[in-house]
């Protein structure tokens, strides 16, 4: 039996009691899977990454993850602009890994050694990606993780984390249907 890394049983939540977001919504996500959410803009996506780190709280149901990381939809908003990638990652994960990681993903580890605003939109993604796995999560969550990649980066990122289910498991955000279905085991569809 697989290790579940993520276990949410009837969860309620809406910005006001009138108009719920989540009624009665339950999921089970094990080590070696991928479930995508996929929905349009609005549709609550990103408010189910806040409940599961507890930015957010429910008003009814249980939510229970193991050590988790994410990646996030805009890696500009995910660095502090002021230290380096490279201080930022040491200060939350243990980088021994970075180098195996960066040639991974095709980033120059001297790139890490850089300021946020130094690098482009895909270069600080792939860094922002870098930073999640050596955070050693169980519960990956990848908010649209490619969208600021090219195709080959893009099928290289998805190979390098479809490469590290027998240790953890994904719940990945995306407006890509042809990608969710791809790389998934299932896929929860949200409507607006």
């Amino acid at each position: 039996m697989r290790e579940p890394v993520l276990s949410i049983e009837g969860l309620r939540f809406g910005y006001s009691p009138e108009a719920l977001l989540y009624e009665d919504f339950s999921l089970t996500l094990h080590v070696g899977e991928v479930i995508s959410v996929v929905g349009p803009s609005g549709s609550g996506k990103t408010t189910l990454f806040e409940l599961i780190t507890g930015s957010l709280k429910p008003l009814g149901g249980t939510l229970t993850c193991k050590a988790f990381s994410q990646i996030f939809q805009d890696p500009y908003t995910s660095f502090h602009p002021t230290y380096t990638l490279f201080e930022q990652m040491a200060e939350v994960a243990d980088t021994q890994e970075h180098e195996r990681l960066c040639d991974a993903l095709g980033l120059s580890p001297v790139l890490l050694h850089r300021k946020p605003h130094e690098l482009s939109g895909g270069q600080l993604q792939r860094a922002s990606i870098i930073r999640a796995l050596l955070m050693k999560p169980k519960l990956l969550l990848a908010d649209e993780p490619t969208s600021a990649l090219d195709n080959l980066i893009q099928l290289e990122v998805m190979q390098l984390l479809m490469g590290l289910l027998d240790d953890i498991g994904i719940l990945l955000i995306t407006h890509d249907e042809t990608l969710a279905s791809w790389c998934s085991d299932s896929i929860i569809r949200l409507k607006s």
